[in-house]
């Protein structure tokens, strides 16, 4: 027990003098510190400042990291994160506690990152998030890209030089960070932003969006596996690549995107078509269009010809009556001079019969006269028969008949084409019941119906039919086919006991008569 005398030699202190000396002593021995622990009661103030505990089997230690300090840290704070937090040491008199204050936080190893984002990647696809029926198909030739990057990285000018390459597109950028606690929000605003842009608005709503940033280390590449990222990219109702890291880079936003692709470049490409290949591919079906028309005009030409051909040419018969009319007439001018000659042949012979010359001449005139006069009517009426004949050649020359006889015929035809499903229906029973006759015949005749009588066939285990058993030798085996299936069996030598089979049970009325015989 100390002395009296000696307590009261102490100085005396204030309890504010006290803390003070304590948090002296403390931010003096432990002005800068890395401690390594697991988050517990992780809370965020509406100041900013983030308060949290970290513990390990052992002991726990209050921290706290002010707002100016939370905003520029690499990782979002968890619980059940284990870290590295540094800082320095201090006490807080409030509470007569020692605390951490923090300035630098980063996860305790990279296996503690991986472990986390396959928990989280687990966590997500068991609610579906990553589900292949979730993924929209690509348009294939948007009007207008979304593009969600750093506006000041080479990302975008990648993407901008691919896309003027392959089909130059309109595209909208929103700018956003790409690491930094504050990424994750801001990709998940422009995600939601470009979705809620209405058809038809003043801005154009994006056919397709790319999330791109480049390559970086698992911590700088945190921001795409943050949970709200992923739920952003999986809920967008505008088909989404992403194109994060290097192609060896996997975030949890590539499973939920509707496409992955291995470099920003990659994705611009998926995004648009070669537009000198698309107008190939536009000339060449072209091209095949034109060769398809061509050669359905080439057989309706055919069908017409061959049609044509059943036909006579109007035409044709025209020229051959007016050619016959011609001959006609031509032969009947010869025949009147023929006539004219042997008449004026007739009436000189005549002249030189009469005494009187004059007298001759004046009656053979008259004849002549009136010969000539019936000669004319006898042409005329020549001439109008030939015509009444050439007009009704003409008349059955017409097209209309011809029309009215292929209606006639075409009628006919229809008629007869409703006839033939009645026929072939007739036709079809008549066939069905001579076949089922015939089935029934067969089936009479086949030895089924020999081996439902108890008989055997006996065939070679090739299959070959055997018509008895005198020839095979002992050991040969063969297969007998009965009405319920088909055995193996091997043929016995000449005087070998059969063999043995287990006796069947009797039953107890042939056991008592068994007993009643003897």
């Amino acid at each position: 027990m100390t002395a009296p005398e000696l307590t009261h030699n102490l100085p005396e202190l204030s309890v504010g003098q006290l803390s003070n000396a304590l948090q002296r002593t403390v931010e003096n021995a432990f002005p800068r510190v890395r401690v390594r622990g697991e988050i517990s009661g992780f809370k965020r103030a509406p100041s900013g400042h983030l308060y949290l505990t970290l513990k390990d089997p052992d002991a726990v230690l209050g921290a706290v990291c002010w707002k100016g300090v939370a905003a520029r840290l690499s990782i979002r704070p968890e619980d059940g994160m284990e870290v590295i937090a540094t800082g320095k040491l201090t006490t807080f008199a409030g509470q007569s506690k020692y605390q951490l204050v923090i300035d630098q936080m980063e996860l305790a190893g990279r296996g503690a990152l991986l472990a986390l984002i396959e928990e989280r990647k687990r966590r997500l696809a068991s609610e579906g998030l990553f589900e292949a029926a979730r993924k929209r198909p690509l348009p294939l030739l948007p009007r207008v890209i979304g593009v969600v990057t750093s506006p000041t990285g080479a990302v975008i000018r990648d993407i901008l030089h691919r896309l003027n390459d392959r089909f130059p597109r309109p595209v909208l950028v929103w700018p956003v960070l790409v690491q930094g606690e504050q990424a994750a929000a801001q990709i998940v605003a422009a995600i939601r932003g470009f979705n809620q842009l209405p058809d038809g608005g003043p801005i154009p709503r994006p056919d397709v969006l790319i999330v791109a940033r480049g390559g970086g280390s698992i911590e700088d590449l945190m921001a795409f596996n943050e949970e709200a990222v992923v739920r952003a990219a999986a809920a967008s109702a505008i088909p989404l690549i992403s194109a994060v890291g290097h192609e060896t880079d996997t975030t949890l936003i590539d499973f939920a995107s509707d496409r992955r692709a291995p470099t920003p470049t990659a994705a611009a490409e998926m995004a648009v078509p070669v537009r000198a290949e698309l107008r190939q591919a536009v000339r060449e079906r072209g091209q095949r269009l034109d060769q398809a028309a061509d050669r359905l005009l080439q057989d309706r030409n055919l069908r017409l010809d061959a049609l044509a051909r059943g036909l006579t040419d109007p035409r044709r018969a025209v020229a051959e009556a007016r050619q016959r009319l011609a001959d006609r007439d031509q032969r009947l001018r010869q025949a009147m001079r023929q006539r004219l000659a042997a008449q004026r042949a007739s009436v000189a012979t005549l002249g030189a019969r009469l005494p009187h010359p004059q007298a001759q001449i004046t009656l053979a005139r008259s004849r002549f006269v009136a010969e000539s006069k019936a000669l004319d009517h006898s042409v005329q009426r020549q001439v109008f028969v030939c015509g009444q004949r050439l007009d009704g050649l003409a008349a059955r020359l017409r097209v209309e008949p011809l029309r009215q006889e292929l209606g006639r015929q075409t009628q006919g035809l229809r008629q007869l084409v409703d006839r033939l499903p009645v026929a072939y229906a007739q036709l079809r029973r008549l066939r069905e019941d001579r076949l089922g006759g015939l089935g029934r015949l067969l089936e009479s005749y086949s030895y089924k119906g020999t081996l439902a009588r108890g008989f055997v066939v006996l065939r070679d285990e090739a299959g070959a039919l055997l018509s008895g058993l005198s020839a095979l030798p002992a050991g040969q085996r063969v297969v007998l086919e009965a009405q319920d299936g088909t055995r193996t069996a091997e043929l016995l030598g000449e005087g070998a006991p059969p063999p043995t089979r287990p006796a069947k049970p009797k039953s107890k009325a042939a056991a008592a008569t068994q007993e009643s015989l003897f």
